[in-house]
């Protein structure tokens, strides 16, 4: 029998396969790996632990799928925003920022994949493959823009290990004091002040993205 269009495959007593990820990323988040189980999750869930396995094969494959989500929350949208549309160098570099701060590149999940990282040799070797892409994407952004190989390397590693130091050490700042400084990263990384108009658009963008409260 063909079960492929039975909704209860996916969702009902059984809930989801993005329900049961969705539920172990946010024990990730909350209390590191060691919380990514199954009988805690299908508590939560108020499902029963039977009807995980309708999804993943074992905690193993959850875990394996959990970092893969992980890869598509931060890498990826990382990668995007390297490779976006930009008529300056400064612009480009708008583009990295507005990926960190407006949300498009989930830093607690990062945070947490990296302590994962720290007691997983797999999940390690995850992340190095991660960093490796990541600054490679940076330094083609910058070469495409006119800056030789060394020159994009060391940019790149400082653009990337001061983001990376910004999650890992939960530095918070309010939003003020964000768009205060960045024109003064801007120049740093690229050697390249933005223009006003297109620190309005980037201010603009993160307004919307991140709206201030009250």
């Amino acid at each position: 029998m063909d079960t492929t269009s039975d909704p209860e495959k996916d969702t009902g007593w059984r809930g989801s396969r993005e329900g049961w990820l969705e539920a172990a990323k946010a024990a990730l988040i909350e209390g590191g790996v060691d919380a990514v189980k199954i009988q805690p999750l299908a508590k939560g869930l108020g499902l029963s632990r039977t009807s995980f396995y309708w999804f993943f094969k074992d905690r193993e494959a959850l875990l394996d799928a959990l970092a893969t989500a992980w890869d598509a929350a931060t890498t990826a949208p990382l990668l995007a925003a390297t490779r976006a549309y930009a008529e300056t160098e400064a612009e480009a570099m708008l583009n990295v920022l507005a990926c960190f701060l407006s949300g498009g590149f989930d830093a607690g999940l990062e945070y947490a994949a990296r302590a994962w990282g720290l007691s997983d040799p797999t999940m390690a070797a995850r992340l190095a493959q991660a960093d490796a892409e990541r600054l490679e994407a940076l330094r083609a952004m910058l070469i495409a823009h006119g800056h030789d190989v060394v020159d994009a390397d060391v940019r790149a590693r400082t653009i990337y290990l001061v983001q990376i130091g910004y999650i890992s050490m939960r530095t918070e700042e309010t939003l003020e004091t964000r768009l205060s400084r960045i024109p003064h990263y801007v120049e740093i990384y690229t050697g390249r002040s933005p223009s006003t108009g297109e620190l309005a658009r980037f201010e603009a963008g993160l307004r919307q993205a991140v709206p201030t409260p009250g």
